[in-house]
């Protein structure tokens, strides 16, 4: 590690002196590896027959590897660990490791999922050393284990005529997710980044995951959490910016902010709104532009800086980077610019309570919660538990919708009484009706098991209101934190605790 300091700490406090680099693609530079039209990675190079390393290890796997660029990690590492060079000495101060894919959800494309943590470990050591090669007193160097957000969602609905289903759970999220983390810390990182997130359901899974793996430590991770936007502002699940830096604070992040998207000049709007809502540091690393019909990335390194001089200058960002089609000579002109803007300053803790759906929702800390929610159940005399224990979710949705219509800011739903999984089908089928996932969700009972159900299906920041508690404020301490682990507010009798 660069130091025995607290690495939260360190960097905190190089944040406060000057903007902090972060470096660029790793796909780029792999592709460019071989220069000469024609001669890009074959086969054979991901298989480390051309290089001799691990050849004999994947010569005879019975999928294709080409493409799998976490795997270089273990048969090219002499090229994942020039790349990683290249950045240091464009002026990064954080490098990224090759492990994007590198969880068992996405490695099962490649037959590759039982080496998960084998590769993250690998790639953490391999960025490891350069980084510590490189540090000096005046300028140390960080290692970001990178977390992608797998190719599928947690959060969406894959079947428009069956709402109630998803790709893949949040716990094969999470168990992944933790493969990965364990594998980076092992190898030696300094800090996690969950990136690219377009699903913030799959972000909590992995925040959740980062946080488990810490507390069985008993060691600090600072975590980094970065989203996709369309030019809209909005993620690919229709949440604001806002609502997704909401939807995972709880995660006490070193810094939010946007990745990849588009280019720099685009991204702009969307990192202010970033920077003038989160109380913690604020990451930008857009795309050198958009790709041609070629899919190759135009945007020169004066260009992008030029680009990116305006976030400096009106104090947007604390760490700047790039993302796909950048390269160390984009980073190195980034870096050279930084260097003459002072860092945004954080602002002051909000002394408010957020929620949020897809959207945000400012809620008095003195406000008793009965109306906001419409009182669901009140309403209706136990038929929306009764529906959803049925499985009769559309009809549950109606009474939901109707509360909603009439006004209604949160959505409650009571789960006492309800198996888990009409628990976790009720709220996919609800959190499909854009109206209903705009708002945040309010889940009642007593039985924590149920409620954990519920929590696992939120990709925004909902509630507890937590109706048991006979075992006094001990019980209702444990619940709550429970209840922060996924992201979600504690309340009791509608009013919070």
């Amino acid at each position: 590690m660069v130091s025995s300091i607290n690495i939260r700490e360190r960097l905190g406090q190089l944040a406060k002196q000057r903007v902090l680099i972060l470096d660029g693609a790793m796909g780029a530079l792999i592709q460019a590896y071989r220069t000469l039209p024609g001669l890009a990675l074959t086969e054979d190079d991901f298989r480390g027959l051309s290089s001799g390393t691990q050849g004999e290890r994947f010569r005879d796997h019975p999928k294709p590897l080409k493409g799998c660029n976490d795997l270089l990690c273990l048969t090219m590492p002499q090229l994942i660990s020039g790349i990683h060079e290249a950045y240091l000495n464009a002026g990064a101060d954080i490098i990224e490791t090759c492990s994007f894919n590198a969880n068992a959800v996405s490695l099962a494309e490649y037959g590759l999922e039982n080496l998960a943590y084998e590769i993250n470990v690998a790639a953490a050591r391999l960025a490891r050393k350069e980084a510590d090669r490189l540090s000096t007193p005046d300028k140390p160097r960080f290692v970001a284990g990178s977390m992608g957000p797998t190719p599928k969602s947690s959060g969406f609905c894959q079947d428009m005529n069956n709402p109630e289903k998803r790709a893949i759970t949040w716990d094969e999220l999470e168990a992944a997710y933790y493969d990965n983390a364990r594998g980076l810390l092992d190898g030696g990182v300094d800090l996690i980044l969950i990136e690219t997130v377009f699903d913030t359901l799959n972000a909590k899974a992995a925040i959740f995951a980062v946080r488990r793996l810490a507390e069985e430590r008993g060691v600090d991770v600072p975590i980094i959490v970065s989203a996709t936007v369309s030019e809209g502002g909005r993620l690919l699940s229709g949440q604001t910016v806002e609502a997704f830096c909401v939807s995972v604070l709880h995660a006490n992040p070193l810094a939010l902010g946007l990745n990849c998207s588009f280019g720099a000049e685009k991204l702009k709007a969307h990192i202010a709104a970033v920077s003038a809502f989160v109380p913690c540091l604020v990451i930008a690393y857009p795309n050198a532009g958009l790709p041609n019909h070629f899919g190759a990335y135009e945007e020169t390194p004066e260009s992008m800086a030029n680009h990116i001089e305006g976030y400096l200058r009106e104090g947007l960002v604390n760490i700047l980077g790039g993302c796909c089609g950048s390269t160390p000579a984009h980073i190195a002109a980034i870096s050279e610019r930084a260097m003459n803007y002072s860092p945004r300053q954080l602002p002051a803790s909000p002394q408010k309570n957020f929620l949020a759906g897809l959207e945000v929702r400012e809620i008095d800390q003195e406000q008793r919660l009965t109306g906001l929610s419409g009182s669901t159940e009140a309403a209706d005399g136990g038929e929306l538990s009764k529906l959803i224990k049925e499985g009769n979710y559309e009809d549950a949705v109606d009474i939901v919708q109707e509360t909603v219509d009439q006004g209604a800011v949160i959505v409650e739903v009571p789960i006492d009484n309800v198996e888990k999984a009409g628990i976790t089908g009720f709220l996919n089928t609800a959190l499909f009706y854009p109206d209903i996932a705009r708002l945040p969700i309010m889940i009642s009972g007593s039985d924590w098991a149920l409620i954990e159900a519920g929590l696992k299906c939120l990709p925004g920041k909902g509630l507890v209101n937590y109706t048991g508690g006979e075992n006094g404020e001990a019980d209702l301490l444990r619940i709550s934190h429970l209840a922060h682990a996924y992201g979600a507010a504690l309340v009791r009798n509608y009013s919070f605790f």
